[in-house]
């Protein structure tokens, strides 16, 4: 049974699967993150959704960069977790089934390609405390522990 976070499914509501792939991003003690300033401000980890026909890692690589500029190497799957939400970008109630890896950020090539976007840079603690939601902070927490 995969791990959930945060809100409870409506058991009366109709929910569309959507599998997408985020990547915890150290580099000389910081973590990258994206910064979404729509439809809500939030800080996230760097991803997104997982296209059809397209892999898990294809897609992390395609989502850092969309998000942040930057180009990844070595990435390495942590875990998942599934958490239920509304996604006003989309209009739509999802299950979002988030795979959490690790990367290597190598070098940035710009700025982020995807409107509303932006890389920051955080110390861990920040981080760890101004992700999004508690999935992401779970996972990020997670790795810190470990590897700092």
């Amino acid at each position: 049974m995969m791990r959930r976070f945060g809100e409870t499914p409506d058991p009366n509501r109709h929910y569309v699967p959507r599998p997408g792939a985020y990547a915890i991003l150290v580099r000389d003690g910081q973590v990258l993150l994206t910064h979404q300033a729509e439809p809500k401000p939030e800080y996230q980890l760097p991803g997104g959704g997982i296209d059809t026909g397209e892999s898990p890692v294809r897609a992390l690589h395609r989502e850092v960069f969309e998000e942040t500029g930057w180009r990844i190497t070595a990435p390495r799957r942590l875990g998942a977790f599934k958490r239920f939400a509304y996604m006003p970008e989309y209009d739509l109630w999802a299950e979002k089934t988030c795979l959490i890896y690790t990367a290597l950020p190598v070098r940035p090539h710009g700025p982020p390609v995807e409107t509303g976007h932006s890389a920051v840079w955080a110390a861990p603690e920040v981080a760890a405390r101004v992700v999004g939601n508690p999935g992401d902070r779970h996972f990020v927490r997670t790795l810190l522990a470990r590897v700092l």
